[in-house]
């Protein structure tokens, strides 16, 4: 096959998608006779879609130079551009920023405002949002979105109105935020836009979605985002984010095993191309998915190979140091990161877990105030994950504060959003607080079913190191007490060890002061106790609360 019959299957290629035989069949024919730049373009963006950067890059510098010597320094500017804008992403900022400056060079010598120089707002929007001047970000984006619009471009409109969108979720103006994300998706969908843009704006707007706790958005964009996928089997690049983001779908819904496997298969596709932020979120991923499971060897190798990759392996990893029982570590480590992180999303992953971890360590005062915070940001923000995490992270802190009514109606809201979003695992978590509720109120046998409801879901997930603590708050609530105390009894002994009066106690048990002192007195007879601060080792020891 000649030099021009390779050019044009590798053009044609290129239309249907064969992104690995459009760029043999390009290849080929520049080997053969020098490809122009328009055809070099071409070949540039079939090198990026297959991961092949080096290639990708090296085609555009030729691009570049032709233009520039025919004189015509827009097409050398957008070749410079797109330059910059892949080493951004591949952090080579000094190349990237030495190319966007010849990007704007060139346009110098153009008279007439062209596309390009909305383009060229891109970055700075970038890289406002990198150093959090997000009033910057938005209004540089809006300025770029329009010169899209002037001059019919939809992916520089669209991918500068996704990057508004960004921006106002990071000012805390959500609502407006995912109008954007979903404008710019429309325009995705409909498949208005180039392949590349198409990538970018999928793999940004899931990540904006995950980031603000939308997670039914981010659902639906990640099931199309697969499908997109699926339609071209060559892709390689985005392909290892898409199956980042099916890991996080399916960490949630309780598919542990095929989480980790999605986590490594994005693992062999990230290690044909460069994206070392999904290279680090399946790492994170994996650990998160082993540690769940109770494989906490593998667990700690994945967080470990996290962190190398450039990510935060925490709260994972203080979540891992707790289940092994390193409650110090995990505390410090906790306190560490929350010490260290800002922003009000960013922080309420942080506090969902360090609420665990802190109550865990007795630390009830602190769990109480990182309750509030999260409560606060929940209420701002009216995710119904947020909403979940806040009213399971309240319950739990006041079940430990003994006060078991205002836990149960946290915990019921809880266990509902857990149910809408489909999260079993968390469900079960929540349910395993709504008994320990129960059984401080006396009510044994509904203590009893969920300990139950919650052990068939942890058993069907695999969930050990959940199976094994329920099997042993079973253990103890079935077995007898030698100490004969009563339901009664055992309800006032539960009161006593949170620290409330006999007073507090008969008020909340609707019983009178002396009843409380009868009940108190039995308790340390038939205990053999000589103080309250005995009867409330006790009741710790036997795990009454």
């Amino acid at each position: 096959m000649d030099g021009q019959s390779e050019l044009e299957r590798g053009r044609e290629s290129y239309r249907l998608r064969g992104w690995a035989d459009g760029y043999r069949s390009l290849a080929l024919a520049d080997a053969r006779t020098p490809l122009g730049p328009e055809d070099l373009e071409l070949l540039a963006r079939a090198a990026y879609l297959i991961a092949l950067d080096d290639d990708c890059l090296h085609a555009l510098e030729r691009a570049h130079r032709a233009y520039l010597d025919s004189g015509e320094a827009v097409g050398a500017a957008r070749c410079a551009f797109w330059l910059g804008f892949r080493l951004v992403a591949l952090g080579e900022m000094g190349p990237a920023t030495g190319w966007l400056a010849r990007a704007r060079r060139a346009l110098e010598r153009v008279e007439r405002e062209c596309v390009e120089h909305g383009y060229l707002q891109l970055p700075l929007v970038l890289q406002h949002l990198a150093t959090g001047d997000y009033e910057a970000a938005y209004t540089t984006a809006v300025q770029a979105a329009e010169i899209g619009e002037r001059f019919s471009e939809a992916d520089l409109a669209n991918y500068a109105r996704h990057l508004q969108g960004r921006a106002l979720l990071k000012l805390g103006r959500v609502d407006e935020g995912l109008a954007l994300l979903d404008e710019a998706m429309v325009a995705v969908i409909a498949g208005e836009l180039s392949p590349v843009v198409t990538g970018l704006i999928y793999c940004s707007v899931i990540e904006g979605c995950h980031q603000v706790y939308e997670l039914r958005r981010a659902h639906e964009w990640t099931a199309a985002l697969t499908h997109w996928c699926e339609q071209q089997p060559d892709l390689v690049t985005y392909t290892g984010s898409c199956l980042v983001h099916r890991a996080e779908i399916l960490l949630l819904r309780g598919a542990w095993p095929d989480a980790i496997d999605e986590a490594r298969r994005a693992m062999e596709r990230v290690a044909q191309g460069a994206d070392q932020l999904a290279a680090a979120g399946a790492f994170y991923l994996q650990g998160e998915g082993y540690r769940l499971l109770g494989r906490f060897d593998e667990a700690e190798d994945a967080y470990r190979q996290a962190s190398q990759s450039g990510a935060e392996p925490q709260p994972g990893l203080a979540l891992l140091r707790l289940a092994q029982g390193r409650t110090d570590v995990a505390a410090a480590a906790i306190h560490r990161v929350l010490g260290e992180t800002s922003g009000r999303m960013e922080r309420a992953k942080v506090l969902s877990a360090a609420i665990e971890i802190l109550l865990a360590a007795g630390d009830i005062d602190d769990a109480r105030n990182a309750s509030r915070e999260l409560q606060e940001i929940a209420e701002h923000h009216h995710a119904g994950m947020l909403t979940a995490m806040s009213a399971q992270a309240h319950g739990a802190v006041e079940v430990a504060k003994g006060d078991p009514q205002t836990a149960l109606q946290a915990l019921r809201r809880a266990e509902q959003a857990w149910q809408e979003l489909e999260a079993p695992y968390e469900g079960a978590r929540v349910r395993v607080l709504v008994a320990r509720a129960c059984r401080a109120l006396g009510d044994d046998d509904s203590a009893a079913l969920e300990l139950q409801a919650a052990r068939a879901v942890f058993e069907r997930l695999g969930a050990a190191p959940d199976l094994a603590r329920v099997d042993t708050l079973i253990s103890h609530a079935s077995s007898h007490h030698p100490s004969g105390l009563t339901p009664r009894e055992l309800q006032v002994l539960r009161l006593v060890a949170t620290g409330k009066t006999n007073r507090v106690i008969a008020t909340e048990l609707f019983l009178s002061e002396k009843t409380v002192e009868r009940h108190v007195s039995s308790i340390f007879t038939k205990l053999d106790l000589a103080s309250r601060a005995g009867a409330t080792a006790y009741a710790y020891e036997h795990q009454l609360v």
